[in-house]
């Protein structure tokens, strides 16, 4: 392994080693993706050049489908931890890497798998949904796993009658309620991307755009939702973006989706909408910005650091996430 100082990679979550200047990174990571048959996938939050970079970019649930069926030797995640670990559930037989193990994300951490055990012992009776965006354990105790694009989908799927659970994001859970008439019982989490915006600055940016239509994730909080002209998943926010017939847009969900909306749309302007923090004028997951051009280098050159997972969790994980994909090809979700 040339000498890679494994303590640094167990202390720091990434291998810290310095990129010689005289590289090419872009070119060396594609010539060591060829020579590994190696995929790099990427989530539409990462950073354009990282995006640009990539095999494949696109939502949780796109990026699900292609781990699913890769023939790459090597799945390479640029994104944050839950993805990789979604990506090895799948194809267990892949090596999958993460640049950079720290590469979390505040809406998996909010839910416990020992908390969140405890709670579903309280509603025997409900068939669980939970959000891709949970850890592998938690995926393990639930029914079906749905994502942003799918999840009202996955939820009228369901007998009318049937009791749910939805966990872990409270925002979402309230939307598909609200949107479906349903009363599940939902686990109060959040991410703190989508519960940092500012309704009193957005509605501020739309008085000086008033031509600008307001398009929002439905992880935002309910009155950034009331407000939006367009509720969706990241993938259906672009697609609404290209589709429609407006020339300006106001975009509450992480910024980084509006490298693909601007490279779709050149003509078109995209404003960030701002977060609460009135030092900031746009909204970054600050784990999805951990990973860069020189730790893909280093981890496609030392295959490190790579997932791994407890077999019996992978199986009871891979189920909820099969039945998903399932659901998703019969409804064309």
């Amino acid at each position: 392994m040339e000498n890679v100082e494994r303590m640094d990679l167990m202390k720091l979550g990434y291998i810290e080693r310095d990129v010689d200047e005289s590289i090419d990174v872009v070119e060396e990571i594609k010539r060591m993706r060829k020579e590994k048959n190696a995929v790099i996938l990427a989530h539409f939050y990462q950073e354009g050049e990282i995006q640009d970079l990539a095999d494949y970019v696109g939502d949780s649930l796109g990026l699900s489908q292609e781990a699913a069926k890769t023939r790459a030797d090597i799945i390479l995640f640029a994104g944050v931890h839950f993805m990789a670990e979604t990506a090895k559930i799948l194809a267990p037989e892949k090596k999958v890497l993460i640049p950079d193990l720290q590469a979390g994300c505040s809406l998996a951490e909010s839910c416990r798998a020992e908390d969140f055990a405890a709670f579903r012992k309280r509603y025997p009776e409900h068939t669980v949904i939970s959000y891709v965006n949970t850890t592998a354990e938690i995926k393990a105790l639930t029914d079906i796993i749905c994502t942003s694009t799918n999840a009202l989908g996955i939820v009228n799927s369901l007998h009318e009658n049937e009791k749910i659970i939805f966990a872990p994001d409270r925002n979402l859970g309230n939307y598909i309620n609200g949107a479906t008439g349903r009363n599940m019982v939902l686990w109060d989490g959040a991410c703190h991307v989508h519960e940092e915006f500012s309704l009193e600055r957005i509605l501020e940016l739309k008085k000086e755009n008033p031509d600008a239509k307001i398009i929002a994730h439905p992880e935002c909080e309910k009155p950034i939702l009331i407000v939006a002209e367009h509720i969706g998943s990241t993938s259906s926010l672009l697609d609404y973006s290209i589709k429609d017939n407006g020339l300006k847009y106001i975009v509450a969900t992480e910024s980084g989706i509006l490298h693909q909306m601007r490279k779709a749309s050149p003509h078109k302007t995209f404003i960030p909408a701002p977060p609460k923090d009135s030092t900031c004028a746009c909204s970054d997951c600050r784990y999805m910005k951990l990973i860069t051009l020189e730790k893909i280098y280093n981890t496609l050159k030392f295959e490190l650091p790579e997932i791994t997972l407890d077999e019996e969790i992978m199986e009871k994980a891979r189920r909820s996430i099969v039945r998903m994909l399932e659901i998703s090809e019969r409804l064309k979700l």
